[in-house]
């Protein structure tokens, strides 16, 4: 445990294992950030387990999970993302009833935070859902309220689980952004593969090696500037 502003818990393990920690009740203001110790595919809350190869996941160790939250499949790999969950009470002053208009302030604390990693232009998206080809197969696809870009690349991809009491904001910081061994352990045909690669290979970026305890420090120091 970090202390202080934004506390920080420090979780390593299974991606299936993270998704199933529930929220305390009462909530407070935290973030989670974990590490998984192999790669994983987490499914969205409405895509059906047949998306995977099971075969192919199995033959490549890599562990299928699902969150509670919607939108396409997320590749998790040591070194290739940086997870960190964010707990907001439906107490605090930054809570919006509106769920598209929800991400906003978090959307900008970590644009903020790739602008200190050194990589000019990151903005938060403020619109719409925008959904393109294969979003609905692959969440760095599309763009959601609040998720962060570089020259319209996403690097930063957020999704919400909300209960009575409290929202938990997941956020990927991408490190290195290559789809293909996501589409590797997808249920495609030989061509559907070969052209999700050439159409996903420019929808996202990553920000390279980073110290991720100096990234969730960033963020712990964006979050609390703006409260």
């Amino acid at each position: 445990m970090i202390s202080g502003p934004w506390p920080v818990e420090r979780h390593r393990g299974a991606a299936s294992t993270f998704h199933a920690l529930e929220v305390p009740d009462p909530p407070t203001t935290e973030l989670w950030w974990f590490e998984v110790e192999r790669p994983s595919v987490v499914l969205g809350s409405t895509q059906r387990p047949e998306v995977v190869d099971a075969d192919a996941a199995r033959a490549g160790g890599v562990e299928v999970a699902r969150r509670r939250s919607g939108g396409g499949a997320v590749w998790l790999e040591p070194g290739a993302v940086l997870w960190v969950d964010v707990v907001l009470p439906a107490t605090a002053p930054r809570w919006e009833h509106d769920v598209g208009r929800s991400f906003a302030w978090l959307g900008r604390a970590w644009a903020a935070v790739v602008g200190e990693l050194g990589i000019p232009g990151a903005v938060a998206h403020e619109g719409p859902l925008l959904r393109r080809r294969w979003s609905e197969l692959v969440c760095f696809a599309g763009l959601g309220p609040g998720e962060v870009t570089v020259d319209g690349r996403k690097v930063v991809g957020i999704a919400q689980r909300r209960t009575r009491t409290a929202a938990r904001f997941q956020c990927a910081l991408l490190l290195h952004w290559d789809p293909a061994p996501l589409l590797d352990v997808l249920a495609l045909a030989a061509d559907e593969r070969a052209q999700a690669r050439t159409d996903l290979a420019d929808v996202a970026i990553g920000v390279g090696p980073v110290d991720g305890r100096r990234v969730v420090d960033l963020l712990r120091t964006a979050l609390t500037a703006s409260d």
